[in-house]
């Protein structure tokens, strides 16, 4: 049976507001912004915390569910509760956005309600899951059951097609709303502030922001900077939450850099801390499209990124900032020697073409528009058998 008025939507996440960390901060914006055109979407939030909570939404209802440390009776006992609500006010979609309870559980109740699935792959799904002997079987069950698959880069598109023939990813790149993060006059004035007291005249600021997991490439940029010869041209600004290895670094290497950290902090105090950067680094081994790059992109600070995943989909070397190839101390060595020499004119060129780049590509708006588009395309329940895993 087809569906073609306005969709409604059960999405199963694992993060999700007020959670923090780049998934739960994907989640929650393009949730929104479907809520916002329309389209009716009741959040699963499998969280490991907490007891069960209902928050009624504008467009949809959010369900906030402690799986503690026993998920499988959870999402059992779940089962009645999701077959009644679907039985008084029908869902036509089923959605697994991300982490590895939604890529368990999403195909399994798709199934049950006899509704298409759409899989989003974000962060170390596929990356990390398809190395990985226990996650592996669930990537795999997950993708074959899809009605779609959606990526955040095109690289992921083309390796799970070369796994899968048969499945055509669609590439939805993340986005974010420009008109609501801007720099104010009171945060530009604080990052004058802040530079006047900490970096030394003469010297560019490289900051790194985020959650700095192993595979965002934060040791790889602190052995470069040591090794680049211009270490004492830079100032390097951390900012977020660091693994134990990069703070072992840090306090063995301490007098080889010039270097600032501050722990994670509220979002909304985010864009000054982006102002006071000449450009922001994302050194990452593997990943999607961070966040990071377009906060900083629409803030016009220029990127010093690896040329992986989705920022090698967006980001132009010469015209965005400066590319280096992933896991490359050499090329990183190189990419932070130009970063260093860079002058105050080419700089601003840069961060123009950042913001143009999202504001006209990268926009929310965009974003939530292709999944719009996936849920009002006609479709068939979902009847099809997994295939084993090879």
């Amino acid at each position: 049976m087809s569906h073609l008025h306005t969709p409604h939507v059960l999405w199963i996440t694992e993060r999700f507001y007020p959670d923090r960390g780049g998934l739960a901060q994907s989640c929650d914006r393009i949730v929104t912004a479907l809520r916002s055109n329309g389209i009716t979407i009741d959040v699963l939030h499998l969280g490991r915390r907490g007891s069960f909570r209902q928050r009624q939404r504008a467009n949809g209802t959010d369900y906030i569910v402690a799986v503690g440390n026993d998920p499988p009776h959870t999402l059992a006992q779940l089962w009645p509760t999701l077959a009644a609500q679907h039985q008084a006010v029908p869902w036509q979609w089923v959605v697994a956005f991300g982490g590895q309870l939604p890529l368990l559980a999403a195909p399994i109740l798709a199934a049950w309600l006899r509704l298409p699935l759409l899989v989003c792959l974000r962060g170390n799904d596929f990356d990390v899951g398809i190395f990985s002997a226990r996650q592996r079987p669930i990537l795999y069950d997950a993708l074959q059951r899809a009605a779609q698959v959606c990526v955040v880069s095109r690289d992921k598109a083309a390796r799970i097609n070369a796994l899968f023939p048969h499945i055509h990813p669609v590439y939805i790149p993340n986005g974010i709303n420009v008109a609501e993060w801007q720099l104010l006059p009171s945060d530009q004035q604080r990052a004058t502030a802040w530079h006047a007291e900490h970096v030394a005249d003469g010297r560019r600021v490289i900051g790194l922001f985020g959650q700095l997991k192993a595979k965002k490439g934060g040791l790889l940029l602190l052995r470069a900077i040591r090794a680049s010869g211009c270490a004492e041209r830079l100032h390097l600004t951390i900012v977020g939450d660091i693994e134990p290895s990069l703070a072992a670094w840090l306090d063995t290497h301490a007098e080889a850099l010039t270097w600032s950290y501050t722990p994670y902090i509220d979002h909304g105090d985010l864009p000054w801390r982006y102002a006071s950067c000449d450009l922001v680094a994302v050194p990452s081994l593997y990943d999607g499209l961070p966040n990071v790059v377009l906060e900083a992109a629409a803030l016009r600070v220029p990127l010093l990124a690896a040329a992986v995943g989705g920022m090698s989909d967006v980001l132009v070397d010469g015209e965005h900032g400066i590319l280096f190839a992933p896991g490359d101390v050499h090329d990183c060595r190189l990419a932070l020697t130009r970063a260093a020499l860079l002058d105050n004119a080419t700089l601003q060129q840069y961060g123009a073409a950042c913001h143009a780049l999202v504001a006209d590509h990268l926009t929310h708006t965009c974003e939530a528009a292709a999944y719009r588009a996936i849920f009002e395309q006609p479709y068939e329940a979902t009847t099809t058998q997994a295939s084993s895993t090879p």
